[in-house]
């Protein structure tokens, strides 16, 4: 019995076969790499799905962190939705706490808050110098999301 491969949509977020040419949840056309050597530069993980508490989400973000690095990822895009409440949510602020404690013992390189992913951005244009395929990921900015720089 053959295992299913799955990936994540880069525009919706939802975990799709990964063998699929179109998401069948939002359409976007998907781009599979050509060779089975080649690594994808970035990953998306969304947090919020199955609604986890704060506790969860956060050992899932360390778990897919440790994950990341290993598989030689250079961005994770981390979905952790911005709240009901209009403030920010738990998941959201949880995430950003701790990954300004991971930037602080030098564990990430950095981390960028959705929010300030627009083009006019110094810290945004600096990370699509580096990392131009950011330009297909981010489209405008999200407080949804936030990029961290493995």
């Amino acid at each position: 019995m053959q295992k299913e491969q799955t990936s994540v949509c880069e525009l919706c977020g939802n975990e799709v076969d990964s063998r699929a040419t179109r998401c069948p949840f939002c359409g976007a056309k998907r781009t599979l790499p050509n060779k089975k050597s080649e690594i994808p530069q970035y990953r998306i993980v969304n947090l919020e799905k199955g609604l986890p508490i704060v506790r969860d989400a956060l050992k899932r973000m360390q778990n897919e962190l440790e994950t990341s690095k290993l598989h030689g990822y250079r961005v994770l895009v981390l979905i952790h939705g911005y709240g009901s409440s209009g403030k920010g949510g738990a998941i959201r602020k949880g995430v950003r706490d701790r990954l300004q404690y991971l930037l602080d013992r030098n564990e990430i390189n950095d981390f960028l808050q959705g929010e300030d992913c627009e083009k006019r951005s110094g810290r945004f244009r600096q990370a699509m110098r580096r990392f131009p395929f950011l330009g297909r990921v981010i489209r405008k900015p999200n407080p949804g999301i936030t990029l961290v720089i493995l």
